[in-house]
């Protein structure tokens, strides 16, 4: 698992392997490894509090799944995030069929769910769906129904992308995800499968990746101090998850 987040292809993988291990398991086997402790390990990490700051920012990528792993024609997807601009943690991330409102809304109450009142200012880009997504989510109150006795728990900040280039924090992240999907080729098939090859990016990212903006400690470790991982720290997360 920590070889194929760092970007190694299954088949160089049963390669690898193969050189200590002449009895090899097939290169789907490996994947089929991924997509089921990802899925384990995601159990126990979406059901974890964080400690976070006050700014939390929510953005879209775009990917193209085959329809099936044999037949031609390609479907738009998206990966939805909401990431922590403090501790650098992706709170939440969500590879979906379509950028609906009720699916925003989804990745936006999972988000509220881990960060409980601690968030008062939420920053994305022009979609017009969020500040509906944020008054059913984190209470954003309505321009159209706005009282001066009361004030909004939150702070809707609006930002384009393109009027401050790739140092918008998420932006940064979007590119350190890209890393390993642009070799990918895109997704193939089922669905589930790219949600979990997804959701093991992110426990990758928040668990195990050493971040230089944090003096070498990995997200989790500043957001969930309590939560003590070994040096086999994907061993860990899945004896974790079993318990």
């Amino acid at each position: 698992m920590d070889l194929y987040y760092k970007g190694v292809s299954f088949r160089k993988l049963q390669e690898h392997l193969q050189a200590f291990y002449p009895k090899n398991s097939h290169y789907s086997t490996i994947y089929r490894w991924i997509v089921k402790y990802a899925t384990m390990i995601s159990n126990l990490t979406d059901n974890l509090t964080i400690k976070s700051g006050r700014e939390i920012m929510s953005d879209e990528m775009e990917y193209y799944r085959r329809k099936n792993k044999y037949g031609k024609g390609r479907e738009q997807n998206w990966f939805v995030d909401t990431f922590d601009v403090k501790t650098r943690f992706m709170i939440t991330g969500e590879y979906m069929k379509s950028r609906t409102n009720d699916n925003l809304i989804k990745v936006l109450k999972r988000t509220k769910f881990k960060t409980g009142e601690q968030v008062e200012i939420v920053t994305t880009d022009g979609l017009l769906g969020y500040p509906a997504v944020l008054r059913k989510t984190f209470s954003l109150q309505s321009p159209y129904h706005a009282s001066s006795k009361t004030k909004s728990k939150i702070i809707h900040n609006v930002v384009i992308a393109s009027e401050r280039g790739f140092n918008h924090p998420i932006e940064r992240l979007h590119n350190t995800i890209r890393e390993r999907t642009k070799t990918m080729r895109g997704f193939h098939g089922c669905l589930e499968s790219a949600h979990a090859i997804m959701k093991g990016l992110e426990i990758n990212y928040n668990f195990i990746r050493k971040n230089l903006a944090l003096d070498g400690k990995t997200p989790a470790e500043i957001s969930i101090p309590q939560l003590k991982l070994g040096i086999n720290r994907w061993l860990d997360l899945i004896k974790l998850s079993k318990i």
